[in-house]
């Protein structure tokens, strides 16, 4: 079950202070660097996220201007400018990573962003060619230190004579937050307004769902240009538990590993990719390892939350004990629940996961709602697999 919150926030970066009072965590956001996971403590985030608010005064932003980035995964310095954003109601702006020029050109001109920050190298490279065409931008950063254009408060400390306290008691839950950005495959992108309230409206409707306690691990590698992951990741802060940011696809497996988080958001694409690892380990074993696992997953594939017999019962226990616990073990360990978005998910997977002991449940969003509308539910008699379940709270 959820833990009880008095929910006293009204504006999406009052989760710092939030957090700060009721979980504060020494370890609030965690990247993998020089082979371990490094975390800042949520005292450290708020006063980066200052400094990134007095960079942005520091630059002549001011409340209603717009900023781009384009990030790719999560990132504590996603995580630090955005809320340094947020605090002195500059508007962000995310773009996909695989927009087209011509997209990132529409964009940055139909919002007027006069900043933009990419994720690395390239990408800040790829902006750069749309500078001359984007007539209001007038600077593009990125965040791979050690390289020219690496965005400045992330590495030097900027002071401003204004009273920050008073710029963010300025901002209102209706004041604009975000324009989120379709991704363009049905035309033109569009941007969908979202206010401050909005996302925390959604927020403490995940609140109440999810079974996170403060202090929980979980692990985060959706991109971060989606309203999926940004309002998870928010929800996360919320909670208190401690978000770990993983840097790449390629390394996801040892970040399960290393990492042994509790939950993750997910798409179906990850599961299925889960599934046919192993169906690949099941073609490597000798024959009698094969039909072994090949059991074990048909056994999973029928297993029915609150509804098995005991003769079922007895099946998954040795199903468990001779392949699935293993395959669990490959995520971590630790891994209770996921929650799957974006696309439908195969029930039989849903299933085979769930009688892994990882309850995997659909839910259905999108970018106008902030994004979740509905979700099944982690408590029994709550959960069809094949549906996207009930609306959640206030909506």
């Amino acid at each position: 079950m959820a833990t009880s919150h008095a929910y006293d926030f009204t504006r999406v970066f009052d989760i710092l202070s939030y957090q700060r009072e009721k979980y504060p965590q020494h370890e609030a956001l965690l990247s993998f660097r020089d082979g371990q996971w490094v975390g800042l403590p949520i005292e450290t985030i708020q006063k980066k996220a200052d400094n990134v608010s007095a960079w942005l005064h520091h630059m002549s932003m001011s409340k209603g201007d717009r900023i781009a980035i384009v990030p790719k995964m999560g990132s504590p310095e996603w995580m630090i400018l955005d809320f340094g954003c947020q605090q002195v109601g500059v508007i962000v702006v995310p773009i996909h990573p695989t927009s087209s020029p011509s997209e990132v050109e529409y964009i940055l001109n139909e919002t007027g962003a006069r900043i933009c920050v990419c994720a690395d190298g390239d990408l800040y490279a790829k902006v750069n060619t749309s500078k001359t065409a984007a007539r209001q931008l007038e600077h593009v950063f990125h965040l791979q230190d050690g390289l020219a254009g690496f965005l400045p408060p992330l590495s030097e400390t900027f002071s401003t004579n204004v009273d920050l306290d008073q710029l963010k008691r300025s901002v209102t839950p209706d004041d604009i937050l975000a324009i989120m950005y379709t991704s363009g495959t049905s035309g033109t992108p569009k941007g969908a307004v979202l206010t401050h309230g909005n996302v925390v409206s959604n927020i403490k409707s995940v609140l109440t769902l999810l079974p996170l306690q403060p202090g929980h691990r979980v692990l985060s590698f959706l991109p971060f240009s989606h309203i999926f992951e940004r309002t998870s990741c928010l929800s996360y802060m919320a909670f208190g538990v401690s978000v770990h940011f993983s840097h790449s696809l390629e390394r996801l497996r040892e970040d399960f590993n290393s990492v042994q988080p509790f939950f993750c958001t997910c798409v179906p694409r990850t599961l299925e990719k889960m599934y046919d690892y192993l169906q690949e380990q099941k073609e490597e074993k000798h024959f009698f390892k094969r039909k072994l696992i090949n059991w074990a997953m048909n056994t999973g594939a029928r297993y029915k939350t609150g509804r098995n017999g005991f003769v079922y019962a007895v099946n998954l226990f040795f199903a468990r004990l001779l392949v699935l616990n293993a395959w669990r073990g490959a995520l971590g360990g630790e891994i209770k629940y996921m929650a799957v978005g974006a696309a439908a998910l195969r029930p039989e997977i849903g299933m085979l996961f769930s009688a892994a002991g990882i309850k995997a449940f659909s839910g259905y969003g999108m970018t106008e709602a902030s994004p979740f509308i509905s979700t099944n539910r982690y408590l029994p008699g709550l959960n069809k697999p094949g549906t996207v379940g009930i609306p959640v709270p206030g909506v």
